[in-house]
């Protein structure tokens, strides 16, 4: 039935010890995933009700009232139980599951008998089902209901919640289709389409993958479903009727396999992505798989920000065109790169290259984890690269940036995004295929897997983020392949085993250790971490002339918090040297840079001169520079910061 090459370890076969992801998996067990239930449950004060939870209750006749949220708010709960699911499956949590529990007792009582659960339609509009599949998100709320009921079945051996959603799903399967009497639709938000391969791996049942299958195929077909339904419901108005987008907005514009640039919507285009390599893998695609790596190869090389962001307009909340990457009024939704993540591991499974596990470490140390406090309490929606206080405040085009993380949104799709993906990170971590363990990101703990006909134990000690030593001991004995991934970003790299050093040649980026392995043997990698000055492809004009400051997978950026306001006057030297530090007792324990830079003056500008003639000297003061990781900005004050600076 699984036709992946690789598959992600499931999270209970791994206890996670790694300094670094442990103590934001127990910041979210201890505190994002209860704050969420505060906010589902609208107990959050000075905040706009979620009302997710109540619209539930009032569909089950247990509540009283009206529909109040987005037409998807339904798919909050979803994604905050598939993120307890992952909790509970790394470690038992009986609060966590008591709260699940008793919500899903609320939605099997709001479950209709022929299997619909949608709260918006149900409270709504009962008798308009299936009408604006454009806008409505039914489906996309259905795909984050399998989505979760896939991981509370695996997580807990329960079957409450996946019954509820199989009956959905066979009710789905009945109203969509190519059969005569069908509707030939399918989501104007993707997502459903990896929700029933997520079933279909349970059930073993083709029907779902067929489903997903007809939703790819059938997008962007001639005559346009969209259009026709827009016809029927009394000529719709077309929202991006007016834009460049169009019906690519939705990624609909034309058929996917016509499809070789990522366009649109960005969180729509990723979770369509994913869904098409799940496809194609399970059916043995190989056509529709280089569709999708086109459109990896398309957004890694020409849509994808330093920091492993995507989507670069508020308008729309979508791709652009290549190169075109504007730090102060970008959008790049955490969910986006949340969704690039989701895609770039389904790549991983259907073929071992380390391009795709280098765009999910780039997004998952630096842009996603930017879309949480250190406290796990406030969120960022948008994770903008520069950013200066007044213009947020002030200027149109960039208020929908905002300074500091927010508690609570009316639209609050990110932060339970957000904490299960944080809580799988073993899944993107890991992988096996065959009698082979792929390391793809250096996430230390205890490992037990199945490699072949070994039961393999392993330790992994990692001291990843801030350094580059790895050290992988074997805790049983046999013949089995260990692959290394060599990241991108690292040109010096050694391997010893058992002290002895091991000459290797990279394999797509992976460094390939076949042996008979004996418990106690240690592979020790040591990836050399210099801090890499970077400059922007010259296409990029927003970046041109600017360099931006990594250290192993980290992004670092200037906060004014350490070094003064205008940050746009900073200019930094190709050759400037850089003192390493690691503050353990700052931003929850980071490595900091420090450096000299320079701020530019003017000869001409003491006065209140608003222009003076080019002839006038250019002069600049020494300032030291403090850089922090880019996702722990804006933690302690407000102020400017700034990902990319001027070269000197």
């Amino acid at each position: 039935m699984d036709k992946r090459l690789t598959i992600p370890v499931p999270i209970s076969q791994m206890h996670v010890t790694d300094s670094f992801f442990a103590k934001r998996m127990d910041v979210i067990r201890t505190h994002m995933l209860p704050y969420q239930w505060e906010a589902l449950n609208d107990r959050l004060p000075d905040t706009e009700p979620s009302h997710s939870i109540e619209n539930f209750r009032i569909a089950a006749g247990l509540g009283d009232g009206a529909y109040h949220g987005m037409v998807f708010q339904d798919s909050d709960l979803y994604k905050w139980l598939e993120a307890v699911a992952f909790a509970i499956e790394t470690e038992p949590d009986y609060a966590l599951r008591a709260d699940a529990d008793e919500t899903i007792k609320v939605m099997e009582k709001a479950q209709l008998p022929d299997g619909y659960l949608n709260t918006y339609y149900q409270l709504n509009a009962p008798d308009k089902r299936w009408t604006n599949l454009q806008d409505n998100h039914e489906l996309y709320c259905a795909g984050h209901l399998f989505e979760a009921a896939a991981a509370y079945h695996l997580a807990t051996g329960t079957d409450a919640l996946l019954n509820i959603a199989l009956r959905y799903a066979d009710l789905i399967d009945s109203v969509f289709g190519p059969e005569e009497g069908k509707l030939n639709g399918y989501p104007g938000h993707e997502v459903i389409e990896m929700g029933l391969i997520k079933l279909y791996r349970i059930t073993g049942k083709s029907r779902y993958l067929r489903l997903a299958k007809y939703f790819i195929d059938q997008r962007g077909q001639s005559p346009l479903y969209f259009q026709a339904e827009a016809k029927k419901d009394n000529g719709r108005k077309f929202a991006w009727d007016a834009t460049f987008m169009r019906y690519q907005y939705y990624q609909a514009g034309k058929p996917v396999r016509e499809q070789t640039v990522a366009e649109g919507h960005a969180v729509r285009a990723v979770y369509l992505y994913s869904g098409m390599a799940d496809v194609a893998m399970e059916t043995g695609d190989d056509e529709l798989f280089k569709v999708c790596d086109a459109l990896f190869t398309n957004i890694a090389t020409k849509q994808l920000y330093i920091t492993g962001a995507i989507g670069a307009t508020e308008v729309g909340e979508s791709f652009t065109y290549d190169y075109d990457l504007p730090n102060d009024t970008v959008y790049a939704e955490t969910c986006a790169q949340i969704g690039l993540c989701f895609f770039a591991q389904r790549m991983l499974q259907h073929s071992v290259d380390g391009r795709y596990a280098d765009v999910i470490e780039r997004a998952l140390y630096n842009s996603v984890l930017s879309g949480m406090s250190l406290d796990g309490k406030r969120f960022f929606y948008v994770n903008p690269l520069e950013l200066t206080p007044i213009a947020c405040e002030q200027d149109d085009l960039r208020r929908h940036v905002k300074q500091v993380r927010q508690k609570w949104y009316p639209c609050s799709c990110c932060p339970p995004n957000l904490a299960r993906m944080i809580n799988s990170v073993t899944s993107y971590a890991y992988a096996t295929g065959g009698d082979t363990l792929f390391v793809h990101l250096y996430l230390g703990g205890d490992l037990e897997v199945d490699l072949g006909s070994n039961n393999v134990k392993l330790s992994i000690h990692s001291g990843y983020p801030w350094n580059g030593d790895v050290l992988v001991r074997t805790r049983s004995a046999g013949r089995y392949t260990i692959a290394l991934r060599i990241p991108g970003w690292c040109g010096n790299w050694i391997i010893r085993i058992n002290g002895r050093h091991v000459d290797m040649k990279l394999e797509k980026g992976y460094a390939y250790l076949s042996r008979d392995w004996a418990a106690g043997d240690e592979a020790i990698l040591s990836l050399e971490m210099p801090v890499v000055l970077m400059r922007a492809n010259p296409a990029v004009r927003e970046d041109i002339g600017k360099i931006a400051v990594t250290r192993g997978p980290l992004v670092y950026c200037l906060e004014e918090t350490d070094n003064g306001a205008d940050l746009h006057r900073i200019a930094l030297a190709t050759d400037a040297q850089f003192e390493i530090r690691h503050q353990p007792e700052l931003l929850g324990g980071v490595t900091t840079l420090h450096c000299p830079g320079e701020q530019i003056r003017v000869h001409g500008f003491e006065t209140d001169a608003l222009y003076a003639p080019a002839d006038r000297a250019l002069y600049s003061d020494t300032v030291p520079l403090t850089w922090i990781p880019y996702y722990a900005w804006t933690n302690r004050s407000q102020g400017e910061m700034a990902v990319w600076v001027r070269e000197k």
